[in-house]
């Protein structure tokens, strides 16, 4: 098969590799398409202490079945899925609990085991057994269906904010999880939805999906501009979808009393730390959360928002690119020209 290898910072190279058999509860997905990741782009350009090259990363994928093992059960050739990404130890509380994701010693897809940035990708045992494939209907447009762990990470994000209609609420960062997150929130019945951006290209792509206000925060206060849209109270609901820390010191300015805030996006390793107003959270009493990837049944949550058409997953897809060309994708995702690139590995 064909397989975009990540060989070093900066270097990825197309290059034939060999299918294994499937074993014990492995199964073997032939990759229809794999959605380039800000988590991608940052492996491709500086590496991850998980990946260790070369390898085969990617990890919003979904594919056919082209193989299943003798262990494996309930799975048949020719069915599309999607995977979960995260594959938990099995063992701890969180894992007991089906939170995979907060497991002490995770795995995933495209980090410790090769992922979708190639024509094949074998499902470890260990996955297939904590039911991280989920089904997925082939009256659904691929690209679309790719958007699934995207989604799912937004929906346990917000799974802590309880988000209800009449909610007024914040997203600061308009990338793709941002958007996501507004959209999201308006699905819900949140209004109104405010989204705050420093970059006009990303605001100006994000107007097609109907957000009651659009912020230039590189231009305007955005304290100011919030005060004046809430006639002085803040919002119920503040998400922080981007690796700012003036945006996450600044983020307790803007809720409301008893409003709540999601650090969404996370911050560089060697600079983590933040100004903190406890005050501010002691007296207003205010909520904050913070989110890390997700798990299966939010995967099955994100199918079943992108399959009913309540949540617009083809609008979020503003580029795809053939396997040869997944460099130019990924270089096209960090420049802020759209919103999510998917790589179609079986294309060109």
């Amino acid at each position: 098969m064909k397989a975009a290898v990540f060989k070093a910072p900066g270097v990825m190279e197309i290059e034939e590799i060999s299918v294994e058999k499937c074993r014990d509860s492995e199964v073997l997905l032939a990759v229809e398409a794999c959605a380039i990741c800000g988590t991608d782009i940052r492996i491709f350009e500086h590496g991850h202490k998980s990946v260790k090259p070369p390898q085969v990363i990617g990890h919003e994928i979904v594919g056919t079945i082209a193989e299943v093992g003798p262990a494996a059960k309930g799975y048949k050739k020719g069915e599309r899925v999607t995977v979960a990404t995260v594959v938990g130890c099995g063992k701890c509380i969180f894992c007991r609990r089906a939170r995979y994701n907060l497991c002490v010693d995770w795995k995933a897809l495209g980090y410790h085991w090769p992922g979708g940035f190639a024509e094949y990708v074998k499902i470890p045992s260990e996955a297939v057994r904590q039911g991280n494939l989920i089904s997925v209907d082939r009256s659904l447009d691929v690209a679309a269906a790719a958007m699934v762990e995207p989604l799912s990470c937004v929906i346990n994000g917000q799974e802590y904010l309880h988000i209800e209609p009449g909610d007024t609420v914040l997203v600061i960062g308009a990338g793709p999880i941002g958007c996501m997150h507004a959209k999201l929130a308006q699905v819900k019945g949140a209004s109104p939805v405010y989204l705050a951006e420093i970059s006009e290209a990303r605001l100006h792509v994000a107007k097609k999906f109907g957000f009651n206000e659009l912020i230039p925060s590189g231009k305007v206060n955005l304290f100011e501009k919030v005060m004046s849209l809430t006639n002085g109270f803040g919002v119920d609901v503040v998400v922080v979808a981007c690796s700012a820390k003036k945006a996450q010191e600044e983020s307790l300015t803007l809720a409301a009393k008893q409003g709540r805030i999601s650090f969404f996006g996370g911050l560089p390793k060697d600079e983590p730390i933040i100004a903190f107003d406890s005050n501010a959270l002691h007296y207003r009493e205010l909520s904050v959360f913070g989110a890390f990837a997700s798990h299966p049944s939010q995967y099955v949550q994100a199918l079943r928002l992108i399959s009913s058409g309540q949540f617009p997953a083809a609008d979020f897809v503003t580029g795809t690119f053939s396997l040869s060309r997944i460099v130019e994708g990924i270089k096209t995702s960090k420049s802020a020209v759209g919103l999510k690139a998917v790589v179609l590995p079986g294309e060109g």
